[in-house]
């Protein structure tokens, strides 16, 4: 009698999740590998999204997630930047934004990720440019609604330590982070390179929390 054979299903989905990341080889050593299994589907979608993910967040939790703008500046590149293909005395903006649930009767405030983006603003049309600026709205959100033809290129994930964090979330410093990086890309030219960062406790502790 003829057996099938057995299928490695997380060997299948590893492959697969390498094909979506370009540049897994050029992560920063502070990343390290996880098994998938360990991960929640939520968690393993978040990798995977090319999407808004607050979009995917609030869907997916049944929730509003909350853009909280921490901190937004301009900065000369004192050297070339090679995944926003700058040369040395580039302009580039530095943000830093917290996605959290707002703490509602009977839950609790949850953050849901913390975002460090490098955006060049000469790239960026004026609406676009302006929207940023204003620090009311997510990246994802705004380039969604500003209808500009871009992709998203993941470059690496992997889990981190939370260090050098802002006081808001300095309680998760040392805490495990779900980690990617990706570049937003227009008509072939990088717009912004993004680091999203999900704390893996605080979403085990959300899921415990629902099934109680």
């Amino acid at each position: 009698m003829k057996t099938e054979p057995v299928l490695d299903t997380e060997a299948i989905v590893s492959k697969r999740l390498e094909s979506l990341f370009t540049c897994q080889e050029a992560r920063p050593e502070a990343l390290t590998d996880i098994e998938l299994a360990r991960l929640t589907p939520f968690q393993r979608a978040l990798l995977a999204t090319d999407g808004t993910v607050t979009r995917f967040i609030e869907t997916y939790t049944l929730s509003p997630v909350e853009i909280t703008l921490l901190h937004q500046e301009e900065q000369t590149l004192p050297d070339g930047h090679i995944w926003l293909e700058l040369s040395c005395s580039g302009e580039v903006v530095f943000r830093e934004v917290l996605l959290q649930t707002p703490a509602a009767a009977g839950q609790s405030q949850r953050i849901h990720a913390y975002a460090v983006s490098e955006i060049v603003p000469h790239r960026l049309p004026k609406y676009l440019w302006d929207g940023v600026t204003s620090g009311k709205q997510g990246l994802g959100r705004l380039l969604l609604t500003s209808r500009l033809e871009t992709r998203r290129e993941l470059l690496w994930w992997g889990v981190e330590q939370g260090v050098n964090l802002p006081d808001v979330i300095k309680p998760l410093e040392s805490e495990s982070f779900l980690s990617r990086t990706y570049r937003i890309v227009a008509d072939g030219i990088p717009l912004m390179l993004i680091t999203e960062k999900f704390p893996l406790k605080v979403d085990l502790n959300w899921r415990r929390h629902c099934s109680e």
